[in-house]
């Protein structure tokens, strides 16, 4: 008697958890509909509390926390649920609703995984083949920007190279055209100090002196050539 008394007593409790369970739930789908993403979130976890293995709560939850852009948290919730004792159909709709949570982080190659695992579960679901399709394009796309960008890297570098060695050859041509004209301006300064200049009146002094020796000369000349006259030149027979 003791027996069947104490399996009444965990039947009981087994079905006010589940009664539990459940309240929370229509609590937490009831704020969803009224976009209180944040008080929903709130029931489904207190539904999780009341029953651990609740895939409904679960699955809910996840999809509170995408409403609320938690993406990161939506993502850690639909990978918990493919480890779920459920239908394919439900594993199919976790999935469907994880690769949308990458899909919305930027993570396109887990969200096209995520697509492919859920059809693997629901062939037909036209929703996910679509979301499947989107998710490769936009992947196609980003791989296609992001070698154009490289390629526009790559040309800006090489530019820039150019530019630099340009400018560097412009300089080594202003610096030898510097030096050279440094030393035409040195050879002509050197130039200056070995043929110095002379004032006009230092000039006029040099050539007064030059005609006055000149005179001088003239002079000599003309005394040889008197004394010439007076030598009486004897012929030898």
């Amino acid at each position: 008697m003791k027996r069947v008394l104490l399996i009444i007593f965990i039947l009981q409790s087994i079905l006010g958890f589940s009664q539990q369970e459940r309240k929370h739930i229509r609590y937490g789908n009831s704020d969803y509909e009224k976009k209180k993403f944040e008080k929903s979130e709130v029931e489904y976890k207190k539904a999780i509390e009341k029953n651990n293995d609740s895939f409904d709560a679960a699955f809910n939850l996840g999809d509170s926390y995408y409403r609320q852009e938690k993406f990161d948290k939506a993502i850690e919730q639909f990978q918990n649920l493919g480890n779920y004792e459920t239908s394919k159909e439900n594993k199919a709709k976790a999935y469907h609703n994880l690769g949308n949570s990458f899909l919305q982080s930027q993570k396109l190659e887990e969200s096209i995984n995520a697509y492919k695992t859920a059809l693997k579960n629901n062939p037909s679901d036209m929703e996910t083949k679509y979301n499947l399709a989107y998710a490769q394009h936009m992947l196609k796309k980003q791989q296609e920007q992001e070698k154009q960008n490289k390629d526009n890297k790559d040309k800006d570098q090489d530019d820039k190279k150019e530019d630099q060695d340009k400018k560097e050859n412009e300089n080594k041509d202003k610096e030898e055209k510097q030096n050279n004209k440094e030393q035409e301006k040195n050879k002509d300064n050197k130039k200056e100090k070995q043929e110095p200049k002379i004032s006009k009146e230092q000039a006029e002094q040099m050539l007064k002196a030059l005609e006055k020796d000149e005179k001088d000369v003239q002079k000599k000349v003309k005394a040889q050539k008197q004394k010439a006259k007076k030598i009486k030149v004897e012929k030898d027979w």
